[in-house]
């Protein structure tokens, strides 16, 4: 089993979550965490996501800022080595992680290989045009 989180400070988990969904209906199961929007203790939050996760099965878990309270608090679970956890979530790396799962365990090396294609993806659009138009007078 392969559990997918997405964990955030108030609701862009929650939100990222509608729009994979959106992108890629039939996907994977994702668990939001929309963090510190209740009462409930982000550690709970996480305890209860992750509470029937067997030592067969793995978690990967995107989250939203890296050394922040939500991502900290997933920290204690790193030593299982079956809980990976992305920080920094978008819907580049997101998807890019989510359509190159297979049935085999996900490898740090797929998620390293995930999050530089994902990275490729943040452009500054005003530079990437005006290349464009360089290239378009060059022709």
């Amino acid at each position: 089993m392969r559990k997918i989180i997405f964990a955030s400070h108030h609701h862009l988990a929650s939100g990222l979550k509608e729009t994979i969904e959106y992108i890629v209906p039939n996907g994977e199961k994702i668990t939001a965490i929309s963090a510190y929007t209740t009462n409930t203790p982000v550690e709970a939050e996480i305890n209860d996501a992750l509470k029937d996760l067997q030592p067969e099965d793995e978690a990967l878990v995107f989250t939203d800022l890296l050394g922040g309270s939500v991502n900290q608090a997933f920290t204690k679970y790193l030593n299982q080595g079956n809980v990976h956890v992305i920080a920094g979530m978008n819907v580049p790396v997101v998807l890019t992680v989510l359509l190159g799962l297979t049935k085999e365990k996900t490898t740090s090396q797929q998620i390293q290989q995930a999050i530089l294609e994902g990275q490729q993806q943040l452009v500054y659009v005003n530079d990437y045009f005006k290349q464009q138009e360089l290239d378009e007078d060059d022709e």
